[in-house]
């Protein structure tokens, strides 16, 4: 018994032709589904935008200082730095190797004012003996100038106590998070925790860089993860 493929192929293509409806309703609701996906992404966005306008929250103050721990220490201060612009100081992020114990210098008024910045991705508190090494370091250019220890955590209490009497103030995530509303930068900075986006690879967050070949999106988790997106 011989069989006729073309025969079968025929009778093949008779069946799909004779259900030429189903395909086309088919196809419209992939369409469908296509234009309500892209309406609402756009109605999303268009919610974003209008939270920022009316000044709303997009994230809460948590979430801000778990974007600031995810950052690398340069970033952070680089960050301090511009925080600080806002608040009237002219900075120069000075931090790194050697910084002797000071990540920025912040002139107002003609004042040089020191700033030591912690960054730390766990919930380390602050101890007394981090305060005491940074008002060493400071300790003999503190004429009618202030120093700042910013941490994205807390102080111990002993590092509390040590600081009462001196021209230091300890700054906390919770005054840190004052600070960042008492420049009017909270939208901003919270546009910025939005655009933020998830790596991935791992629980870290992507996070802008400048590499030899322009800005790209580097995971926070670096070295631990390489995870790189293009701008």
């Amino acid at each position: 018994m011989s069989i006729d493929f073309w025969e079968i192929l025929k009778n093949t293509w008779s069946v799909i032709m004779s259900l030429w409806q189903l395909w086309v309703i088919l196809l419209l609701f992939g369409i469908i589904g296509i234009v309500f996906d892209q309406l609402g992404y756009e109605l999303d966005e268009l919610r974003i935008r209008r939270k920022f306008r009316q000044g709303e929250k997009w994230r809460t103050g948590r979430e801000i200082i778990q974007w600031l721990r995810n950052m690398q220490p340069d970033d952070f201060e680089k960050y301090i730095a511009k925080l600080f612009n806002k608040l009237g100081y002219v900075t120069k992020v000075t931090g790194g190797k050697g910084d002797g114990g000071i990540d920025i210098v912040a002139t107002k008024d003609g004042r040089d004012h020191y700033i030591q910045c912690k960054r730390y991705s766990k919930r380390n508190s602050v101890g007394v003996g981090a305060v005491r090494d940074f008002y060493g370091a400071i300790a003999d250019r503190l004429t009618n100038a202030k120093g700042y220890f910013i941490t994205t955590n807390k102080f111990t209490l002993d590092g509390e106590k040590f600081a009462e009497d001196k021209p230091i103030e300890l700054v906390d995530s919770h005054q840190l998070l004052e600070y960042i509303r008492l420049t009017g930068g909270t939208n901003k900075e919270v546009a910025i925790v939005q655009a933020v986006k998830q790596c991935p690879k791992c629980d870290g967050q992507l996070v802008e860089r400048k590499g030899k070949h322009g800005k790209f999106l580097g995971c926070s988790n670096y070295p631990k993860c390489h995870h790189t997106e293009k701008l």
